[in-house]
């Protein structure tokens, strides 16, 4: 599939990253020009709203402002190729979402979203939780999985949207726990909990901040978040890893920045040292907070490692499962 097919251009990604920064001298006075921070998607949306609030911030921190530009279209794929294409030289940058390295599997792009770009930092996390219908007798992940196991076929879960992280979810779940759910996609989180809800379908892999409000209402009942670690506002909601037990499982939507392939790691590192700075701000992780999301800043190396990492799990559950989008 074009866009995520060479193993190597992540790794490609990291030597440049891990290469001695002689390019210094084309960073000392960066930014001279405005920097724009395009947005793939419509104004509104997550994407756009922490590009916003990062883009805030930087305003503050660097001499020059910084100016989020929206181009939506074809799954966020029209945007992201005016990056891709555009002068290495720090003045054009990509925030995106986790389908930067999840659409490149289920269509044709015209980049490769590995090579073509240079890993700036990982912006925020966003749990997503396992919520189940309270008609669903299971109360933990382990009563879940004997349900299911006991009734292959039976349950269904419902997800956003075909091929999305909150399917995809699903899809690791169901091969690590060994059972057989019916996936049943909606347009939006907004049509798919209140069939759960209902008990129109079982459970959801949903983020914490669209369903958080229901689990505190009693009007679902939440298992367990799909993060590594425990999250701060459900403290005595356990991982799935820890709960099932299923080792290693973790999934989650995440939001980043993205530089030209090819431009010089000083500017790189420049950009991503006010962003970590910015979301260690109160204010910052409060707005963040407000959207459900966990604050992150990694380095361009961490970050480097991790998007290789997640290309190469999304694209093994897409082919494992077969997953099309139409």
């Amino acid at each position: 599939m074009p866009g995520l097919t060479r193993r190597g251009a992540g790794l490609a990604a990291l030597g440049a990253l891990a290469r001695p920064r002689g390019a210094g001298a084309q960073a000392t006075d960066w930014p001279t020009r405005p920097v724009r921070l395009m947005v793939p998607y419509p104004p509104g949306g997550p994407t756009d709203i922490l590009a916003r609030v990062v883009a805030q911030r930087l305003t503050v921190d660097l001499p020059q402002p910084v100016i989020v530009e929206n181009r939506g279209g074809a799954n966020g794929t029209i945007g992201s190729e005016v990056v891709s294409r555009a002068a290495p030289d720090g003045t054009q940058f990509l925030m995106n979402a986790s389908a930067h390295v999840i659409v490149p599997h289920l269509q044709r792009v015209p980049y490769d979203a590995l090579a073509d770009f240079m890993p700036v930092t990982n912006i925020a996390a966003v749990p997503l939780m396992l919520v189940v219908t309270n008609a669903l007798p299971a109360r933990s992940v382990p009563e879940l999985i004997a349900y299911a196991r006991a009734n292959p076929g039976k349950l269904s879960y419902a997800s956003s949207s075909a091929g999305g992280a909150t399917h995809l979810a699903g899809e690791l779940f169901k091969r690590q726990a060994g059972v057989d759910m019916v996936h049943v996609p909606y347009r939006g989180a907004g049509q798919a909990l209140p069939d759960v809800v209902a008990g129109n379908a079982q459970l959801m892999f949903d983020s914490m901040a669209s369903s958080a409000g229901l689990v505190r209402e009693g009007r679902l009942r939440a298992l367990a978040v799909t993060t590594p670690t425990r999250v701060p506002a459900f403290p005595d909601l356990p991982t799935i890893a820890e709960a099932g037990p299923l080792p290693g499982y973790a999934i989650a939507s995440w939001y980043a920045v993205w530089a030209p392939a090819r431009t010089p790691a000083a500017i790189v590192s420049r950009l991503q040292g006010p962003i970590a700075a910015a979301l260690r701000a109160p204010e910052v992780g409060e707005r963040l907070a407000t959207l459900g999301a966990v604050p992150v800043g990694d380095t361009p190396e961490e970050f480097a490692r991790f998007v290789q990492a997640e290309s190469e799990l999304y694209g093994r559950l897409i082919r494992e499962a077969g997953i099309t989008v139409d």
